[in-house]
This record gives structure tokens, sequence and C-alpha cells, in this order.
């Protein structure tokens, strides 16, 4: 610990952020960057300003956090894909090929396929008849509730 209160440099923080802004090779999440820059804006200021070990950790510690802040709130690419996603398709369009009852199974043929498959076991709330015109309501794994319309 008398170490770290006396002889810590500002260069001692330099290599400190370099070897964590490095390490992000090694672990691509955009955490240790964050690190690792605080660590290199400590070493300037302890270049331009005599601090203490203390406030050193202090202003690396607050850094990182801000920098952890801004990064997850602000910079971070919040794009969700709906891409195989069991409502993805939801507006598809399809015909009944095998009756469906109002408590059994019948079957939905798609003009494009709907996760993977054009042809779909399908349940519904009402009976509907062969050739009629349907759309997906649902999805529940390997079976689809299907709607008139």
């Amino acid at each position: 610990m008398e170490f770290l209160l006396t002889d810590l440099l500002w260069w001692h923080w330099i290599i400190l952020g370099l070897i964590l802004i490095m390490s992000e090779i090694f672990v691509p999440l955009f955490i240790v960057l964050w690190f690792g820059v605080s660590a290199l804006i400590v070493g300037v200021v302890d270049l331009g300003f005599e601090t203490s070990f203390v406030s050193e950790l202090i202003l690396w510690i607050v850094l990182s956090v801000v920098f952890l802040v801004l990064w997850f709130v602000f910079l971070k690419d919040k794009t969700i894909t709906r891409s195989g996603q069991s409502d993805s398709n939801l507006n598809t369009k399809g015909v009944v090929s095998k009756k469906i009852d109002f408590d059994s199974r019948g079957k939905v043929k798609f003009d494009t396929p709907v996760l993977g498959s054009r042809e779909w076991q399908a349940n519904a709330d009402e009976s509907i008849e062969v050739g009629e015109s349907v759309h997906i309501v649902e999805v529940h794994g390997q079976l689809i509730k299907v709607k008139k319309g």
C-alpha cells in the first residue's frame, strides 16, 4: 500500500489505460474500453496536477461509471430485430387446406414461408372451412392460432 501512496506516477495510469484498452480485443463488449479511457484521463490529469493516489482512484472510478452509463444510455446500439421472433409474420394471409374445427386442429397453407414453413398445423376459436382465407393471431411452437380474414 505504501507503494501506491508514494511511488505511483502518472505514466503508471497511462500504461494501465493502454493495457485495459488493448484487452478489449479479448473481451469485445466495450466495457473494459471505458476503464482504460478513464485510466488514460487520470494519467493526463496526474501529469498536469500533482494529485494523491486516493483522489486519482476516486477520479478513475467516477469517470469509469460516467463513461459506462453514457455508453449504455446514449451510445450503445439499441436496434432490436424481430427476425426469427414468433410474431414476425403475423400479417401473413393463408388459406385453410384442412378444416379447422373449434376443438380440433386443421391445416393452413401460405404463399410465402412463415418462420420457414409454408404449411402449418392450426387451431382457431371458431370453425373454419377449407378454402377460407385466414391470418395468424399467435404462434405457439409448432402450432398457430388463426382467425378468419
